[in-house]
């Protein structure tokens, strides 16, 4: 599936993941993502069915790359520009202690941060961003 911009999959029930999506979303201020809940009709669609199941993980889908876990985080906050460009920084180190360290706050983030008992529902403001 091609898209326009870039789009966020995301946990839709995490607290951690949801905070995450709203950040993004203030500081996009060129509205260049879209995002979409990995347990949504827009990820059943695009994604394959092993990353339907892996719910601890970030994907982020530029054209038609994916990207996951700190790959993606580092693509999408390096993408915001200005500040947020020192998280290029982020790859200086070895994707296996990247990916371990965010796979460590993935396993536990439910019991740090909470969950939800439904996906986030958008903001009138997010509507055109928000994918189902």
């Amino acid at each position: 599936m091609q898209t326009q911009r870039p789009i966020i999959f995301f946990d839709g029930i995490c607290h951690l993941c949801n905070g995450f999506v709203d950040k993004v979303i203030q500081l996009d201020r060129k509205a260049q993502f879209q995002f979409a809940p990995l347990q949504g009709e827009t990820a059943k669609k695009t994604l394959t069915s092993e990353e339907l199941q892996q719910l601890e993980t970030v994907v982020l889908l530029e054209s038609t790359k994916k990207y996951h876990r700190s790959e993606a985080v580092l693509r999408i906050l390096t993408r915001l520009g200005g500040p947020y460009r020192l998280f290029a920084l982020g790859y200086l180190l070895p994707a296996f202690l990247r990916d371990a360290l965010y796979s460590w706050v993935a396993k536990n983030r439910y019991s740090w941060f909470g969950k939800r008992e439904f996906c986030r529902l958008p903001e009138p403001h997010e509507k055109e961003r928000l994918l189902p």
